[in-house]
Formats: C-alpha cells, structure tokens, sequence
C-alpha cells in the first residue's frame, strides 16, 4: 500500500508523505525555492541555512534568472540554467521537488521554470515547509554533499509570452489573460509595491488572486474547487490561459492550478505587471 494520497502527481504536486516517504530515493532532488516580496522582511538564504527539509538545495529565484534585463526574476537562458543546475547536482533522471517557506507562493515560479526547460520530473511540494514543519518532521541546517550532474534542456517557447504576444492576445481576444495579483491591485485601488508602476490591469483580463487557490494550512485547493474558482472568476477554460501577476511569480501558481484541473494551454506573461505597468502606450483599466 502506499503511504500517501492518490491525488500525488511527480509532475505537479506532491503531499508531504509522499516525499517522506521518497526522501532516502538517490534519484530525488529537493530544492528550497523560497522568495518573498521585499516588504516581508524575510531572507530566505538565511532561513535555508537555518533549517531546510534534509538533502535540499537552495534555488535563488533572483540570481539564477536573466540578469541582463531590468526587469526582476526573468526567466533564465537555458545556458545559465543548465549552469546552475549542474552545481546544485541537479541532472536528468532526477525527480526535483520544490517547496517554499509560505506555503505555496513561489515554488511553483520555480516548477513552470523547470518546464519552461521541458523538465517534466518536477512537482511542488503542497503546503511546503510551513506543513512539513508541522507535522514535526526532520529538519536539517547542513548544506547537502552535492556532485555535479550532467542536464539536458530544450526551451518550450509555448510557455512563456513576451509584451507583444500579450498585447495582441488582449487585443483579439484570443486567450484568457488571468492576473493573480490581489482584487484591490487589480482594480487600481492599491498602490503597486514596485514604485513606478501605473495601478490597475490588463484590458480585459481576469483576476483570480493566487491566495484564493490555496487553503488555510498552504495546501492547494482540488481540482474540482479550483475549477470552479476558475469559473467563478469569468475564466473561459476552453480558450488558451495567459497568466500575469506583480512580476511573474504568482502568477505560475495559476499555471499550476490550471495544470491540476487538465488545462493544457496556458502560459505565463513573464513581464507581468512590472513590465505592463510601466509603459504608458500600453493601455490600463480600472475597477
């Protein structure tokens, strides 16, 4: 019998007893995505070399990201995540894991990452560490042996838009264009954390905050209840799903439900908003 639930999936999410029960599995890779905004006051280095779940590995969502551009956390080239990964031991044949310390927030950023590269072996961690700890499982705060592992990657440029891409799709109509920044930032009544940015939202785009998606422990909602929050939130799940948030972190929590629920064709607006919002020829709506 196995020891945890049927609703595992290595390919999106998995419970905390499936990875207890994986943890001593040489081929499993554990990686500590956790990222918070800058008025959190967190340093998740800090909080990894603290105490982490045994064996994982710090993934930097800053640095191991397109440094060339302005805007934060863009999605790695393929040369340097091939780079990183290999330090961190992180090569093919390998199942990756990844958690966060709020729960599910920004590893899942770090899943559509992974394939983004046509890695499909990974899944995020559901309730991540704030669950693992608990249930008053192992912790550790030594870094883990690594050895350099050899990784092949092939970039889906399906899914990822750039502006452009977005612009047009608003403009036709042709895909739902989901922001999963909270309501009263979406409606242009809050200020944008990053300064600079005009307040309100895509023309046309829906708004299903990432926070409604998760329950109160920082598990993610089931398929049936995120579909119908899908639903609720005006989503017309038969046309292809562009997701969009303050800068592109959120926003894969969306790619991640909607992976869970069987929607196939989605994307994530890597830009998001911090990129959007920052272009006055680029048109805003309000309310």
């Amino acid at each position: 019998m196995q020891p945890f639930s049927p609703a595992d999936d290595p390919r999106t999410l998995v419970s905390t007893d499936w990875l207890a029960a994986h943890l001593a599995n040489p081929d499993l890779r554990v990686l500590d995505a956790s990222w918070y905004l800058p008025d959190a006051g967190r340093d998740p280095r800090a909080e990894y070399d603290a105490g982490h779940i045994p064996g994982a590995r710090f993934f930097d969502l800053d640095e191991i990201s397109d440094q060339r551009s302005a805007l934060p956390h863009m999605a790695p080239t393929p040369e340097k995540f091939v780079s990183r990964m290999r330090a961190l031991g992180i090569g093919d044949g390998h199942q990756v894991v990844i958690y966060d310390g709020s729960g599910i927030f920004s590893a899942p950023r770090v899943w559509w990452t992974f394939r983004l590269m046509g890695k499909l072996d990974v899944a995020v961690l559901d309730g991540g560490l704030p669950k693992w700890r608990a249930e008053g499982r192992e912790i550790e705060d030594m870094p883990p042996m690594v050895r350099d592992r050899h990784i092949t990657v092939q970039r889906q440029a399906t899914l990822i838009k750039d502006v452009t891409q977005v612009a047009h799709a608003a403009k036709l109509a042709e895909a739902e264009i989901i922001d999963a920044r909270p309501a009263d930032r979406f409606r242009g009544d809050a200020p944008e954390p990053r300064p600079g940015l005009r307040a309100g939202h895509i023309p046309g785009s829906k708004n299903l905050p990432a926070a409604s998606l998760v329950n109160p422990d920082g598990t993610l909602k089931s398929p049936p209840e995120l579909r119908a929050l899908f639903e609720a939130a005006g989503v017309d799940l038969h046309k292809p799903a562009i997701s969009s948030c303050g800068s592109g972190v959120t926003a894969a929590v969306l790619d991640l439900a909607l992976e869970r629920i069987g929607h196939r064709k989605h994307a994530l607006y890597d830009g998001s908003w911090a990129e959007w919002g920052m272009y006055d020829d680029l048109k805003v709506e309000k309310g």
